[in-house]
């Protein structure tokens, strides 16, 4: 078992970035246009309904592709596939939903953290603009590291697969 290396794990995001940028454009799209005045106040109202908003339409389906591509027989996104790469165990296996719940909720957190920063310079809030601001850098801060982790040790595993118990692979 050899594992994938980061160039190619970037490739297989980038691919799966096309993805959530189609469905973004098509499905959210589509609905925000056709439910425009349902949506539209929703997304003016407060930082927190305009955030769980964002997370019902973008986040959740993004995360549930990688949560059920990732632990099924597949093995991995149709990113991961198209670059002959998946995820797995410690032991070679297929993750269950579990950690692929875990591994997902983890690699997906600085976006939602972004998104709760933004929502915030957006909207009327409590949070203090340095506050919001700091908020954001961390999010940049943990983004730097899940660039540069891979790269510090041998079988190219992220935080999210060292928290998970997996391994990507070639």
């Amino acid at each position: 078992m050899t594992y994938a290396p980061f160039k190619i794990r970037i490739f297989a995001f980038l691919i799966d970035y096309l993805v959530i940028v189609l469905y973004g454009i098509f499905v959210v799209g589509t609905i925000s246009i056709v439910f425009r005045s349902y949506i539209s106040p929703l997304f003016s109202s407060s930082p927190v309904i305009a955030e769980f908003t964002g997370f019902i339409m973008m986040t959740l389906p993004v995360s549930l592709y990688f949560i059920f591509c990732e632990c099924c027989q597949w093995q991995g996104t149709l990113g991961k596939r198209k670059m002959g790469i998946r995820v797995v165990d410690g032991n070679g296996q297929c993750i269950g939903i579990g950690r692929s719940a875990i591994r997902t909720a983890i690699k997906f957190l600085p976006w939602e953290v972004a998104h709760f920063g933004i929502w915030r310079i957006m909207l009327p809030t409590d949070f203090s603009e340095i506050t919001v601001y700091v908020i954001l850098n961390a999010v940049n801060l943990v983004i730097l590291l899940y660039l540069i982790i891979p790269l510090t040790n041998k079988k190219r595993k992220n935080i999210y697969d060292w928290i998970a118990g997996t391994e990507v692979v070639h």
